[in-house]
């Protein structure tokens, strides 16, 4: 591998200004030696804020493409085919940003841990080795096996090995118990190491339950990412959080950050990406993504106050283009629906990195799978939590009410009722169905790539012997959404979902891929280490389907 310098960011007006979703060569070298950077001077007080923004990018900007493969947006008339998107013929070029700025970020973490811990400052190593682990898990669920305990040594090692993605779960969540153990002992006063925490965490300001809840939270989506996965021990993790007290993130509890965003010259990442220049004009990704026919019209269906939310209407209304369709204009990017105020925020807003509308569904499936106690009735509760956080969170007036009516008028309707009946032979009732369709209707632009990571880890056959619409057998390779709760699409879009691309270059044979293929680069100077034979259909280790 390349070994390029240490670029550090510690300015944060320029952090701010350098959100936008385009990727910095020579950055992004995972053998980038942490105990000598470039800046000898470095502090990990000043790279935090930086680290933590530079996450928020990362969760918010690079998950277009699995946007569109999850039936949310679609590219719009006005633009011609992403012919390698959308006929799933993926490449060792194609979605490297994640790959690059995902590493990149984990430098920022790493020097953060190195520094704080030979200061004394166990706050902000325990806020490091934590985001860090988040940062690896989403490496892992992207990419499967990568290089872990001999990335970042610098000139010591430039062609580091690619760790097996299972061990990296069980290192992550040991270093998610040991970032939790140090912000609970952490002392913070005006003077010592700790200093300033609260100015410059500015996700959670320096609040140590939060940070304990949210290290919980991360280990339990792992934790369900792994359910058909023997080789971690669910009791023993649960058994791990509930031991320290703090809980889960609650009501109200959605992990975001703000380093002070200022307007569409210093605005939020996620408005920078996909809403405005620094001009006031649409950017080109506010006119490329548009509603996806078969999602937006979901939401419809089961008469969801969040499609305005999540979409806002075009001048042909709220309506979206089939995933796919060459570009003509009866479907030009003024008259789609594009994308809503539940995800647009403003350019001030704080940046979104885990909802607490997902804690809520994570429980609740770890409560019906048993790893915590309620049975039925705790896991329906806590479904139908995450529900009322989700019209909280994006903002649907009177959400309470408005969440209350849609369970309400969509009682004995599996995709929405926890003891929702099938709707057909052979289709699936409430509980887990109904858990992992709510997640899908929530997150939404929020955590799109734990959807794609549903989507993967979870059978139709588990819920389901056969579909509603045709009776064909259910898949036992990944999951269903729609077709279980009576909806199977819309004009164009029709049958269950996710609705795969309706572009004519495509074989009947392709099918969304599983994971991405590993970068370039990585071929071009680690190619020894780099695992052989993977394809866009190997699967990530906790996909056992």
């Amino acid at each position: 591998m390349k070994l390029n310098k240490i670029i550090y960011v510690v300015l944060l007006a320029a952090l701010i200004g350098s959100a936008g979703t385009g990727c910095r060569k020579g950055q992004f070298n995972i053998n980038k030696n942490i105990n000598n950077p470039t800046d000898s001077t470095i502090t990990y007080f000043v790279v935090l804020p930086a680290a933590l923004n530079h996450t928020s990018r990362n969760v918010n900007n690079r998950w277009g493409v699995i946007q569109n493969w999850m039936s949310y947006w679609a590219r719009s008339g006005t633009y011609a085919p992403a012919v390698t998107e959308e006929t799933y013929q993926i490449t060792t070029n194609f979605g490297t940003g994640i790959w690059d700025n995902v590493y990149d970020n984990n430098y920022d973490y790493a020097i953060i841990q190195t520094k704080a811990a030979v200061a004394g400052a166990s706050f902000y190593e325990g806020i490091a080795r934590i985001m860090k682990a988040l940062n690896y898990q989403m490496l892992v669920d992207v990419y499967g096996n990568v290089p872990y305990t001999q990335a970042l040594k610098g000139s010591g090692n430039p062609t580091p090995a690619y760790d097996n993605g299972l061990d990296i779960y069980k290192a992550l969540l040991l270093e998610i118990d040991a970032g939790i153990l140090l912000i609970k002992n952490a002392v913070v006063n005006t003077t010592n190491s700790n200093r300033d925490i609260a100015t410059n965490d500015i996700m959670f300001h320096g609040d140590k339950t939060l940070w304990q809840k949210f290290g919980n939270t991360l280990k339990l989506r792992m934790l369900i990412h792994c359910h058909n996965v023997a080789a971690i021990n669910k009791a023993t993790e649960i058994a791990t959080i509930v031991s320290n007290g703090s809980g889960y993130l609650g009501a109200g509890q959605d992990a975001t950050v703000n380093p002070g965003y200022t307007g569409v010259d210093k605005p939020n990442s996620f408005f920078n990406a996909y809403i405005t220049n620094t001009d006031g004009s649409a950017n080109a990704n506010n006119v490329y993504y548009k509603a996806n026919e078969w999602g937006i019209e979901y939401y419809a269906f089961d008469g969801d106050k969040r499609q305005s939310r999540f979409y806002v209407a075009g001048t042909g209304g709220l309506h979206g283009v089939a995933y796919g369709l060459p570009p003509v204009g009866t479907y030009a990017a003024p008259i789609l629906a594009g994308i809503g105020p539940g995800l647009n925020k403003g350019a001030t807003a704080p940046s979104i990195i885990f909802t607490a509308a997902e804690s809520f569904f994570l429980q609740a499936e770890a409560v019906y799978r048993g790893w915590i106690p309620g049975g039925p009735a705790q896991a329906k509760l806590l479904m139908e939590t995450g529900v009322r956080e989700s019209f909280t969170y994006l903002g649907v007036p009177n959400p309470v009410v408005e969440a209350n009516a849609y369970l309400l008028g969509n009682a004995t309707y599996p995709d929405v009722d926890y003891n929702g009946v099938p709707q057909g032979l052979g289709c699936p009732a409430g509980g887990l169905f109904t858990i992992l369709s709510q997640k899908w209707f929530a997150l939404n632009g929020l955590s799109t790539e734990e959807i794609w990571t549903d989507w993967r880890r979870v059978a139709y056959s588990e819920v389901a012997t056969k579909l509603f619409a045709n009776g064909a057998a259910a898949p036992t390779d990944h999951f269903v959404y729609g077709d279980g709760g009576g909806y199977t699409g819309s004009g164009l879009s029709f049958g269950p979902g996710p609705f795969r691309s309706v572009s004519p270059q495509i074989a009947p044979a392709d099918q969304i891929p599983v994971r991405y293929l590993y970068p370039q680069t990585e071929y071009n100077y680690n190619g020894a280490n780099v695992p052989a034979g993977i394809t866009r259909y190997s699967k990530i280790f906790w996909d056992t389907n």
